[in-house]
């Protein structure tokens, strides 16, 4: 089922690249709206596959809006999406690069 869940730490493009990216795989298209704030994300999900989502997107430093993280998880989150910011920005260089 179609889905949206606010998601923190997501700044930029690089940022929605790596999300989409990282999800593709268990969740299919993902899209990624950086016209708002907290910014969001909508990919079809099924009830059991909450969990998975919930995992991936505090690995990746983005947890949801909606997660109750303590402080050490809250920087810990934080640091996780600068280095996945930069990954998904290296990314898009890397794939102009390649279509040129």
């Amino acid at each position: 089922m179609l889905q949206t869940f606010e998601v923190l730490n997501v700044k930029c493009k690089g940022c929605a690249n790596t999300l989409i990216k990282s999800l593709a795989d268990d969740f299919g298209e993902v899209n990624v709206d950086l016209e708002c704030e907290p910014r969001k994300i909508t990919l079809n999900i099924e009830e059991n596959q909450m969990e998975k989502l919930k995992l991936t997107l505090r690995g990746l430093g983005y947890p949801l809006a909606t997660d109750e993280l303590n402080t050490l998880q809250t920087l810990t989150t934080t640091s996780k999406s600068f280095v996945s910011c930069a990954i998904g920005k290296m990314d898009i260089i890397k794939d102009n690069i390649i279509s040129s």
